[in-house]
Formats: structure tokens, sequence, C-alpha cells
């Protein structure tokens, strides 16, 4: 997205606030979703799946129509579009793991989901760069978009959907245990009462965890956004050149623009390319916590404290590497975190909340992962990018001590139930 919105003209310092509707989207909707979910039964469609499917419909006619936008503000809309549906879709997810594990298993579980979306990052990461090399061109088209941002996005759209449609037809959601309370539950209850109680009754280990929640989300939502402009900057000393600079009328004004986005474009494919090293090192994390975990009790507090402490180093080191080759070694020490982040938390959560309210609590939770988020565009990431310089990798630096005070900050679990499982 943020390749998107330069393409089209946003400057750095823009691209933080074309990103807010993505977190403030997630603040109203998973909540909802998670109470919805709650209180729906059907035999036949279950319970998480009818708001994933739908979720998944959404997404994919997003995702395939956001390349096309042809100014900022489109872009923009689709992206709310987009993270609105995604959020329907992630919430049950969730959920739908603590909903089918027992206790024992859900570190496993978690984990699991982790390992999948590791592969899913590495590829949709790579998908630019990879369509390159099949031959299709990397010169943007009329609008500023190249086409190979297009077909991954449409590729995108597909996979997605697919995935969901094989995840609702061969999943069985088990039944309420008295589908009759279900129904009373339902007749009298109010999303309202329901979410003022659920806040006021949220655990201590709950807050703590959502501590470790917003330093880590401030950090990725950093990344997310930032990387792209501040990697092909700082390590490729391509920044992408202001079309409103050039009078394109003339001809070597042109050619100097052109020049200069073809070299940016390429160093975006491969800022893409490497970051999506880190959904390959998140699947090696998981892999090894799958393994472990499958006949083995693991301390998650320990695993979560050094996971976000090796992340944090990896967003720091990108000052210092000496070329762009080295740039592999940040993200798979941030693909470990992510790994982490995925799964370790949700794992901690579901010990300590009420599984009849699941959906709901994960909903609640969330608010711990977009509120740092909203923070971060509302001018977070330029207010505090200054205290790291004001050269273009300070949001990779401010991205990397986040994470280290995330880690710091599990040091406040205490609760034994969360630690191991």
């Amino acid at each position: 997205m943020s390749r998107i919105f330069q393409s089209l003209g946003a400057s750095p310092e823009e691209i933080p606030g074309l990103w807010i509707a993505a977190p403030l989207t997630g603040l109203l909707v998973q909540p909802i979703i998670g109470f919805l979910s709650d209180r729906t039964w059907s035999a036949r469609f279950g319970r998480r799946k009818p708001y994933f499917l739908i979720g998944a419909i959404l997404s994919s006619l997003a995702l395939f129509f956001v390349p096309y936008s042809s100014v900022l503000w489109i872009a923009a809309g689709f992206l709310w579009i987009l993270d609105a549906s995604i959020n329907i879709s992630m919430e049950p997810f969730r959920a739908l793991v603590a909903d089918q594990l027992p206790e024992k298993q859900r570190s496993y579980g978690f984990v699991i989901q982790t390992l999948i979306i590791g592969i899913g990052t590495w590829i949709a990461s790579n998908l630019p760069w990879m369509l390159t090399k099949l031959g299709l061109e990397d010169d943007p088209t009329e609008q500023g978009i190249p086409l190979n941002v297009k077909v991954a996005f449409a590729i995108g759209a597909f996979v997605f959907l697919a995935s969901i449609i094989y995840t609702v037809i061969t999943t069985k959601e088990y039944p309420p245990e008295n589908e009759e309370l279900l129904k009373e539950e339902n007749k009298n209850g109010s999303f309202f009462k329901d979410f003022i109680q659920s806040i006021s009754s949220m655990s201590s280990n709950m807050l703590k965890l959502g501590l470790i929640q917003f330093f880590s989300w401030f950090a990725f939502f950093t990344m997310w956004s930032m990387a792209t402009p501040a990697l092909t900057d700082y390590v490729f000393h391509a920044p992408a050149p202001n079309k409103t600079e050039y009078n394109l009328e003339i001809s070597s004004q042109k050619l100097e623009f052109e020049h200069l986005n073809g070299v940016y474009q390429n160093a975006a494919d491969q800022v893409g390319s490497d970051m999506g090293v880190y959904g390959l090192s998140s699947m090696a994390f998981a892999l090894i916590v799958v393994f472990y975990s499958a006949k083995r009790s693991v301390n998650r507090k320990f695993i979560h404290l050094s996971s976000l402490v090796l992340g944090g180093i990896g967003f720091i080191y990108m000052k210092f590497i000496p070329d762009p080759s080295y740039l592999w070694i940040c993200f798979s020490l941030i693909g470990i975190s992510w790994g982490s982040i995925l799964s370790m938390p949700y794992a901690m959560l579901s010990s300590s909340v009420d599984a009849k309210k699941m959906g709901l609590m994960m909903g609640l939770f969330n608010m711990f992962i977009v509120i740092p988020q909203i923070c971060a565009a509302l001018g977070g990431i330029n207010f505090l990018s200054q205290f790291f310089g004001t050269s273009a990798i300070a949001p990779m630096l401010l991205a990397g001590t986040a994470l280290l005070i995330a880690g710091i900050c599990n040091l406040f679990i205490t609760d034994k139930n969360a630690i191991h499982g």
C-alpha cells in the first residue's frame, strides 16, 4: 500500500496518515464481529465461518481494485474497505482456534496458524519481484502503479477467497453446550452492555499483555507504512521522485523522472522481496515451536520476550548494514518477533478469558493492536522519529526501540497459567 501511495504522489510524511483507516476500522469492527460470532450458531454454517466467508468475499473485491486507484483518496478509501473486510474475517479466525482446541493444545494451534501466515507473507512480499522476473513490465502505467503490482494484488484476492472457501468447506465447528441457553442470551443480550462489562472485568493479565501488544504493533505498523520509503531512500539510495517537481512536457525532465522512477520501482521490488524474508523466518520460528510444543509445555513469556528483543535488534541493525545485501539478516530477526506476536499473546490470553465470550474478548484485545496504530498514524511516527535524527531510516530505529520496550514489558507477566502452556 505504501508503494501505491508513493506512486500516486504521496510524500513519506503523508503515508502514516493515509494508513489510519485500517486501525480505525479494526477498533470498531472486531469487537462487534466477535460479539456477534459468540452468539451465532447454525447447524449448517457454524458459528465463526459465516463471518470470515463474508469478510473474504468483500476483501477479495477490494484487493483486486486497490491498485487501479487513480488518486490518493481513492486508494485510501479502498484500504478502508479492505481492512474492514479483513477484520470481519480475522477475528472469528482467532476465536475459532481457541474454540476448537483444548487449553493444552492452544500454543500449538496458534503457532500452526503462524506457520501458515509466514508462508503467505513470504509469497505475497515476493510476488511483484517474481512477476517482474517472469516478464511483466515493472514500468508504471499512466496511473503510476506498475503492472506487476496490479497482478500481485489480483493473485492475492484469488488466493484469499479460495483459502477461506476451503476452510469453510473442510472445518466442522462444535455446537454450543446448551443451544437453548444461547437463544435466551441472544434475546436478553446487548452488545454495549456486554462490551462495558467486559472492559470493566479485564484481567490484569490481559492488561499486561495489552501493554506488550501496544509497543509491538506500533513497531510493525511503522514497518508496514514506512519500510518502503525508508529503505529505498537510506539503503538503496533510490527515493521516490516527486512527480509535481517535474514538467513532463519537457523531454529532458520527463526522461529524468522516468529514470528516477524506474530506479525507485526496482528498489521497491527488492525491498518487498527482502521483507518477505520475515515471513520465512516467522515460519521457521513456528516450525521449531510446533515440534517442541506438540509434546511439551513451553514458557510463553520467555519465548515472547526473547523474540521481541531479537526483532528490535533487527530494526536497529538496518542503520548499520554496509549494503542492501544484508537486509535479509534484519528481516530474519524481525520475522522471529512477528512469529511470536501472532501466537504467544493469543495463547496467553486464551488461558484467562471466559470461553463463552472468546470472540468478544479477542475483539477487545484487538484494541491493544489498533490503538497504537492509530497513535502512529496520527503523527506518532513523524513526531517520535525526530528523536532518532532526520535521516530516512529514523522510523525503523523507532520501530526497533518500540520492540525492545515490548520485550521488556513481558517481565510484568506473572500468571503461571498464561506463562506455561
